[in-house]
């Protein structure tokens, strides 16, 4: 299959690559996505693409975007993420958020949540892992027990990032004590002023990147913060779940830093070097190769076909890419590839990032595994 642009789609590309020409100081191609999440230049920047109609083109056009097709959610990614992803945390609002909200929310939650979430002026957190429980989500403990018209949450999260600055927490908690598995999940949008909420921050050797830990002691919420229907929070999730783990094109950043260490191999005489040419081609076919199969799982969402699959053999691709590029760059830097601010220093951290963020890549080989076996999603 070839996939071609469309001319409205060539000209959204434009449009945004202008906007981020003019409104990107020079500085962000330098930096690794993630290093700024939510500072005062990524709120404006958010807020100044939203004003331009280019924040949320791919949501209904009820809800604060343009109705256009899923292609344009992919083509903002390419070029935001390539960018250094100046939108810090609030890609993930745009992406997978927002949509779950206005796929399964209430008039109410959409009128709270939606205005502010397509302008760009609110940072959420999601509470997913869990200590024991890792990116297995069916496997969680945290809890949520009925109490009149209310639910008491009780339980901890880790590796959540973005939480030191969100207002909102997207929880899954176990509303029925007899569930296991996917069964008995509900999904709660938090306040994290919310009396009982705590987060700390987790150490990491990842210093771009910031890490918390989620207590909820008693966290007791309204009704109306419930997301879908009792017990029944995996549809949702997993809706989400296919937009989040496509919804960072990597492979876009991958490439760039890919190009930047052929034009560093052509300056300091690396293309003599053993097997040198090789590892280039394999770095820059892995970015193809994830480029590719996310398309087919657009292409795939816009059809109305089944994309679980697809979406998995994608999130693995962005992985594996963004680990060729990094083994390239480390090889080839030798020492300097641990100094920091080096291409290869950025592009291991951000390599690492990649592996566990959304989801681990292996829980992604393990869903792969069990729908070509047929055992089940």
């Amino acid at each position: 299959m070839e996939f071609g642009w469309s001319d409205t789609e060539l000209a959204f590309r434009a449009r945004l690559r202008r906007f981020i020409d003019e409104r990107l100081p020079a500085e962000w191609a330098l930096l690794i996505p993630g290093e700024h999440v939510a500072t005062d230049f990524t709120m404006s920047f958010s807020a100044a693409l939203a004003d331009a109609g280019l924040f949320a083109s791919h949501w209904p056009h009820e809800y604060g975007g343009n109705d256009a097709s899923p292609w344009q959610f992919i083509v903002s990614g390419e070029e935001l993420w390539a960018a250094g992803e100046p939108r810090g945390s609030q890609y993930m609002n745009v992406n997978w958020i927002g949509p779950a909200i206005f796929t399964s929310g209430t008039d109410e939650q959409k009128d709270l949540h939606l205005k502010r979430i397509a302008g760009g002026d609110v940072t959420w957190c999601q509470g997913f892992s869990e200590t024991g429980a890792g990116t297995d989500l069916a496997a969680l403990s945290t809890t949520a027990e009925r109490d009149g018209d209310s639910y008491v949450i009780n339980g901890q999260k880790v590796w959540t990032s973005y939480a030191q600055d969100a207002e909102y927490c997207f929880v899954l908690a176990r509303t029925d004590p007899q569930s296991s598995g996917t069964a008995g999940i509900s999904i709660f949008l938090v306040p994290t002023s919310t009396p009982g909420f705590r987060r700390e921050v987790i150490p990491s050797v990842l210093e771009i990147h910031e890490y918390n830990r989620l207590t909820f002691a008693d966290v007791r919420v309204p009704e109306s913060c419930r997301l879908g229907a009792e017990n029944e929070g995996w549809a949702v999730i997993r809706s989400a779940l296919a937009h989040e783990r496509i919804g960072g094109p990597r492979y876009a950043r991958a490439a760039l830093v890919t190009e930047r260490i052929a034009a560093q191999a052509e300056a300091e005489g690396w293309w003599g070097q053993d097997g040198f040419g090789m590892r280039l081609a394999a770095a820059r076919s892995a970015c193809a190769a994830a480029r590719i199969l996310v398309y087919q799982a657009i292409d795939a969402r816009v059809k109305g076909r089944p994309e679980d699959l697809v979406v998995s053999l994608a999130r693995v691709a962005i992985v594996r890419c963004e680990r060729a590029v990094a083994e390239l760059a480390a090889d080839l830097g030798g020492e300097e590839s641990l100094v920091a601010g080096s291409v290869g220093h950025g592009q291991l951290k951000t390599a690492m990032i990649a592996g566990l963020g959304g989801g681990s890549v292996e829980v992604q080989l393990n869903q792969i595994a069990r729908i070509r076996l047929g055992s089940g999603r």
